[in-house]
């Protein structure tokens, strides 16, 4: 799994960043290398921290 980074969740919309996180999700339990997992992982923390800048609350 790729690492997604901050740019280039930057030029998503909202309904995109929660479709990858769906996706990433799903693919993690499909994920056999530790980097994989981490860089899944952290893709995750990534559009998290995108969302919550995005939208109060979150």
């Amino acid at each position: 799994m790729k690492l997604t980074t901050r740019f280039e969740l930057a030029s998503k919309s909202t309904n995109e960043l929660r479709a990858l996180t769906r996706d990433i999700f799903n693919a993690l339990s499909g994920c056999e290398q530790p980097q994989e997992r981490l860089n899944a992982i952290a893709s995750l923390q990534n559009i998290r921290a995108e969302l919550s800048e995005r939208t109060p609350g979150f």
